[in-house]
């Protein structure tokens, strides 16, 4: 016996959501206008069914859902590029957005969210396999980094996450240069999301200029792919579409 869960999630506009969602691959498998506005959408083992709830408020809305996958940066990817060639860029912060791939050790995920054009979070997972053994954060940067983490990408509570960081960055200044480079990566992107293009340029700057290792640069990739994706969106370029391209930018 084989079952299958899938979703019903709320739209404000049901062409405002098919159209994001073709964007990123989904084929639309089923619509309707009466008695009710319903439509389906599917992309490989992923189904997603929307009706209209005429009152939404997408900032308010608590719809969401959790994928997994076995290649999060192949969705990621793939996603990046359909938003961008939709809307001219991949917004961070407001909807719809989708919030950049990171591996968060205290899921036991490397994950990232997308968010559509109803504010549905789409939380997209793939498991992984080996946990560091000192996974656990220990000192109050590797706390910050992590609370930071969770307030900014999982609740889009940028103000706060900006508190912690900050607060944990001034104290923790002899932290070691990749924990500190990580912070300093993460409060550029809330600055961004913030709308404070001045800072995020300093933090940038901040995280330039720290001394790094080729191994501390290899288990860095995500920081610098986002490095390089921040940069992109201060200069109002077209970023890389492939996560590997924007890496290399980035550690340059």
């Amino acid at each position: 016996m084989t079952e299958t869960m899938i979703p019903i999630l709320p739209a404000k506009s049901i062409n405002d959501t098919l159209d994001f969602y073709r964007a990123l691959g989904f084929e639309v498998t089923y619509q309707q206008q009466r008695p009710n506005t319903y439509a389906s959408v599917r992309r490989g083992g992923i189904e997603l069914h929307f009706f209209v709830l005429k009152d939404l408020q997408p900032a308010n809305n608590w719809g969401t859902c959790y994928v997994t996958t076995t290649d999060a940066d192949g969705l990621y990817d793939a996603f990046t590029a359909g938003i961008r060639g939709l809307l001219g860029k991949v917004p961070s912060r407001g909807v719809p957005r989708i919030n950049p791939l990171k591996d968060m050790p205290f899921y036991g995920v490397r994950q990232f969210i997308v968010v559509d054009p109803a504010g549905n979070y789409i939380r997209i997972g793939q498991p992984i396999t080996e946990q560091s053994a000192d996974a656990s954060p220990r000192s109050r940067l590797e706390r910050a980094l992590e609370t930071g983490s969770r307030l900014a990408d999982a609740k889009g509570d940028f103000s706060t996450a900006a508190k912690v960081l900050d607060g944990a960055l001034a104290a923790d200044t002899g932290a070691e240069p990749a924990l500190r480079f990580r912070a300093l990566v993460l409060r550029a992107d809330i600055a961004l999301r913030l709308d404070d293009p001045t800072s995020a340029q300093r933090f940038l700057a901040d995280a330039a200029g720290l001394p790094l290792t080729t191994a501390d640069k290899i288990r860095l990739s995500d920081d610098l792919r986002r490095i390089a994706e921040l940069r992109t969106t201060l200069a109002g370029r077209v970023p890389p579409t492939a996560s590997g391209n924007a890496a290399k930018e980035g550690a340059q």
